[in-house]
């Protein structure tokens, strides 16, 4: 780094030893400056001149008489156009302005044709047509001034939209002020009419619909009528077969109420010879002692005991056939009841249920005197083994006897307190509910005459109705068409607001509304970083031209190496040399910066960031040229020179960059001028420090790569350069 340092300052003393070379030195210093402030001053305001720019007008229109009013709108448009002075506007014949436009005295030429004012008149005609005005304009001479002249022809055009529209409305609205007094004074009955006519129109729909539906229904209703009429012999025949139903289910009933009637006296002696059986062989096992007992005995005792459970045995299986029949008897009604369900009737089964409960009680009396019976039949086994064991079954026997007499006393009970009377009162509910049924269809039965005739009535009264329907459905298109019709008409007349609201706008002041509709939008212009004019806007792209060329001066006239190269390094003279060249372009920038602010007086929001932002500019610009000029020699110059023409076009600076052609659109994030340009607008409109670290960032990025570019590759290219320069030197045309 030293030795880099010495180079610099050997420059510095050289320079101040040689008055040639400092006045050189300071001519490259102030050129760049004067190239931004030329082009920034040039640029100021532009369209601020406007009235310097010739153009033609030529009034050729002949009037017209419009409601018997003569009107020269051709005439009142140059009238106006005298008075204003945004364009240097000429007033001559057709030859003359075709002639100065065609040798380029006149920049455009507007001519107003003679039937200008009639065309316009024609708007209160059934067949308006628009009025032309004929527009010439020679491109040849300038690239810009045909947009500002076709500006100064929208203008003239925008302005006789204004007052023409702004007149025709004001004669409208006198009209509408007296066509709103009259209905005012009217008002009472078109709100009555209105009303009916727009609820008739409401309910259209609605009418529609309700005749559809019931010509539909009319339809419907005599289909089904013929269905009644075609079902009623069914229905007598139903009839009859429900009553022949119903007797044989009586019929059936009666037999089985006879039946139960037959078998209850039967069961009841059978339950009373069960229980005095029962009870003598309670008595019987109660009296016996097995202390008393003779043991070779026991099979007497045995079988007396089982000739009395026999008995009972049997005349349990005795009630039990008897309720089985009873059971018989009501499953055959039941089946008989099912086959005829279409009737209707229910037959109730709770009887058939308690018959059933009633078996299941017998069942478990006779497995209790079964188990009675084993255990009698257990004593001869057990009689020579051992006497306790006769006690234990004595004891045994005794209980069971006791446990068969209660369940059998308890039956006994059931059956004569409930079993017996619910069967009874079933049956007796059946045939009642039988009866009700039969006394339900007869009424049915003789109800049926008065139903086909009324039947027979009614279709032919919907066959008459429904004639008069289809007649009313086949008129109601006219109708609706009609009245839809006339609530258009009113509903033109009244438009989407309510009558009070036409009659107060058709009494509006017709001057007022004039005035509105010469300009109904006013366009309120708010500026966020706002800048004053042109020049202030181009400043930024300038100056980072202005810098860059300093560069490119710079490496055009001072060398990037040193006479004696032998005492230095590459690298050390790359750096030796590169702090002269910042050196120097910092003195470019500070004068090009300054004289900005100062000398053209340009309205910089940041001053002290755009003096920073200008130099950090500067050095890396110095840093990309110096680098390509160091390290390629001659060609380095080439490729500064190319990368100046990129970042003119693809930069961004004069036009958006999305108006910019596809390929310079793809470079432009590459170019150092992208991020410079962006960062001197900051300081220059105000600054958003997200996009200030954003352009810092890249720009510092770029010099980054230029020094490495020369630190690490100096050398290495030079070796393969250093032919080319010699070659390029003995051909006498570089140096």
């Amino acid at each position: 780094m030293k030795a880099s340092l010495n180079i610099f300052f050997n420059d510095l003393k050289n320079l101040s030893k040689n008055w040639v070379a400092a006045i050189l030195i300071g001519g490259l210093i102030l050129l760049p400056s004067l190239y931004a402030w030329f082009n920034i001053e040039a640029s100021w305001d532009p369209y601020g001149q406007t009235d310097q720019i010739p153009i033609g007008i030529v009034n050729e229109d002949e009037g017209a008489i419009v409601r018997e009013q003569e009107i020269h709108i051709g005439e009142d448009l140059v009238n106006t156009l005298q008075d204003n002075k945004s364009m240097d506007w000429q007033f001559v014949n057709r030859e003359k302005a075709l002639d100065k436009l065609e040798y380029g005295d006149y920049f455009a030429v507007i001519i107003i044709p003679e039937n200008f004012s009639e065309r316009l008149g024609t708007v209160i005609s059934d067949q308006p047509e628009k009025a032309d005005i004929e527009y010439y304009v020679n491109e040849k001479v300038n690239a810009i001034a045909p947009k500002i002249t076709e500006k100064g022809a929208s203008v003239i055009v925008e302005q006789i939209s204004s007052n023409f529209i702004s007149t025709v409305n004001g004669i409208i609205f006198d009209v509408f002020n007296d066509i709103g007094i009259e209905l005012e004074e009217n008002l009472p009955d078109i709100e009555k009419f209105e009303d009916y006519i727009f609820l008739l129109e409401e309910k259209l729909p609605e009418i529609h619909e309700i005749l559809d539906e019931t010509i539909v229904d009319a339809g419907q209703a005599d289909n089904l009528i013929h269905k009644a009429q075609g079902l009623i012999p069914r229905v007598e025949e139903a009839t009859g077969s429900g009553l022949q139903t119903i007797d044989n289910t009586t019929e059936f009933l009666q037999d089985a109420e006879d039946r139960l009637n037959e078998i209850a006296p039967r069961i009841n002696e059978d339950l009373a010879k069960i229980q005095s059986m029962l009870s003598q062989t309670n008595e019987f096992v109660s009296n016996t002692d097995s202390t008393t007992i003779d043991l070779t005995d026991g099979s007497q005792i045995s079988d007396a005991l089982n000739g009395q459970i026999d008995d009972t045995l049997q005349s349990i299986d005795t009630i039990e056939d008897a309720l089985v029949q009873l059971q018989e008897q009501n499953n055959a009604n039941k089946e008989q009841s099912n086959e005829q369900e279409n009737n209707s009737l229910e037959e109730p089964n709770s009887n058939q249920d308690t018959i059933n409960n009633t078996l299941s009680e017998l069942e478990s009396i006779e497995q209790n005197l079964r188990e009675l019976q084993e255990q009698a039949n257990a004593i001869d086994s057990f009689i020579e083994d051992k006497q306790t064991e006769v006690d234990g079954l004595l004891s045994g026997m005794k209980e069971r006897t006791e446990t068969v007499n209660e369940q059998v006393d308890a039956f006994v009970k059931e059956y004569k307190e409930t079993i017996e009377p619910t069967v009874k009162e079933e049956v007796a509910s059946a045939k009642e509910t039988l009866a009700d049924a039969r006394s339900i269809l007869e009424e049915i039965q003789s109800t049926i005459p008065d139903v086909e005739n009324m039947l027979s009535r009614t279709d032919d009264n919907l066959s008459a109705g429904k004639e008069t329907l289809e007649h009313v459905s086949g008129e109601f298109p006219y109708v609706n068409d009609k009245v839809n019709e006339l609530a258009e008409r009113v509903r033109n007349i009244q438009g989407e607001t309510d009558i009070n609201e036409i009659i107060q706008l058709l009494q509006n002041d017709p001057e007022a509304e004039r005035g509105f509709f010469a300009e109904p939008v006013v366009l309120n212009e708010n500026k966020i970083f706002s800048i004053p004019n042109y020049g202030t806007g181009m400043t930024p792209f300038y100056t980072v031209l202005a810098i860059w060329v300093g560069g490119l001066l710079l490496i055009s006239l001072l060398s990037t190496d040193i006479h004696k190269t032998e005492a230095y390094t590459g690298r050390q003279i790359y750096f030796g040399r590169l702090l002269t060249f910042m050196s120097i372009g910092f003195f470019q920038t500070l004068i090009v910066t300054l004289g900005n602010i100062f000398l053209l007086q340009v309205e910089v929001k940041e001053p002290f960031w755009f003096v920073l932002f200008g130099l950090l500019c500067s050095s890396i610009f110095i840093i990309i040229v110096y680098t390509l000029v160091s390290v390629f020699g001659d060609v380095g110059k080439a490729l500064a020179i190319i990368l100046l023409v990129l970042q003119i076009a693809g930069s961004g600076g004069t036009y958006p960059v999305v108006l910019l052609p596809k390929f310079f659109q793809v470079i432009n994030p590459f170019l150092p001028f992208t991020y410079a340009i962006d960062l001197m607008r900051e300081a220059v409109g105000g600054i958003v420090w997200d996009r200030v670290f954003h352009d810092v960032l890249f720009i510092l990025l770029f010099g980054l790569l230029a020094l490495v570019l020369g630190v690490f590759l100096k050398e290495a290219i030079n070796k393969s350069t250093n032919k080319l320069k010699q070659k390029s030197k003995e051909s006498g045309l570089f140096h």
